[in-house]
């Protein structure tokens, strides 16, 4: 039997009497692209429920913990460390997880297989040229690529993305698009997405929510045609 690579079990995160998130159910096969329509990241802890990643229990572990079974992760506001160079911050993603980090006093250089791995991770998001430059100078578009590169680098199995177009123009959307299609199918892509477009374009399956609740589920054809979608999301039936 194949374990999912993410399954959450009646979840739900209360705020007071606010129900954010009420009773959700999903699973997700590994290697699947998942678009989720929905307020629903993981940083809060849960109220009830459970998550588990991979087939282990990581509803109430720490985030650092997760990155370790291999969860990566964009943030829907880019998360990354502008003072630095391009380098410094993917080196620093790929050593997070490596106990060579605890190694002090030793230049990037020292670690020739670091090296190449984080310009070989800027590559791939077209920033090769770009890697001792500080982070401050790059366009928020760039920025976004960036952070994309620095989940990668850790070699997650699964990776959530927070509206990983959120604030870009057309073509730095298209260019982001084209990125997360063109990822291998061994990692598994969990993105929480608004713009439908963008959602049904990349998903293999979406889920939509609504008020906190699962209100479909299926694959890009059948949310497009569901009626009570369409009047939600789109103001008509």
């Amino acid at each position: 039997m194949t374990v999912a690579a993410v399954e959450v079990r009646d979840l739900s995160k209360a705020f007071g009497g606010l129900l954010a998130v009420n009773g959700v159910t999903l699973t997700v096969a590994p290697g699947e692209r998942r678009a989720l329509i929905g307020p629903i990241t993981g940083t809060l802890r849960a109220t009830s429920g459970e998550v588990k990643l991979n087939g282990h229990d990581v509803t109430h572990e720490p985030e650092y913990q997760r990155t370790k079974r291999g969860m990566g992760r964009t943030f829907q506001i880019t998360n990354v460390f502008a003072d630095l160079t391009l380098s410094d911050n993917m080196a620093l993603a790929i050593m997070g997880t490596d106990r060579r980090k605890w190694v002090v006093g030793r230049p990037l250089s020292a670690f020739p297989a670091v090296r190449e791995m984080v310009l070989t991770g800027l590559a791939a998001v077209g920033l090769r040229d770009r890697a001792d430059e500080e982070v401050k100078y790059l366009s928020y578009g760039e920025r976004r690529q960036l952070e994309l590169a620095l989940a990668l680098g850790t070699q997650p199995k699964v990776l959530f993305l927070d509206e990983p177009c959120a604030g870009l123009s057309p073509s730095e959307r298209q260019r982001i698009f084209a990125m997360v299609r063109e990822l291998p199918r061994d990692v598994t892509v969990v993105m929480i997405e608004h713009d439908m477009d963008v959602a049904l374009g990349i998903a293999d399956r979406v889920t939509v929510m609504n008020r906190g609740e699962v209100m479909a589920e299926g694959t890009p054809a059948q949310v497009q045609a569901d009626a009570n979608v369409r009047d939600v999301y789109f103001g008509h039936a």
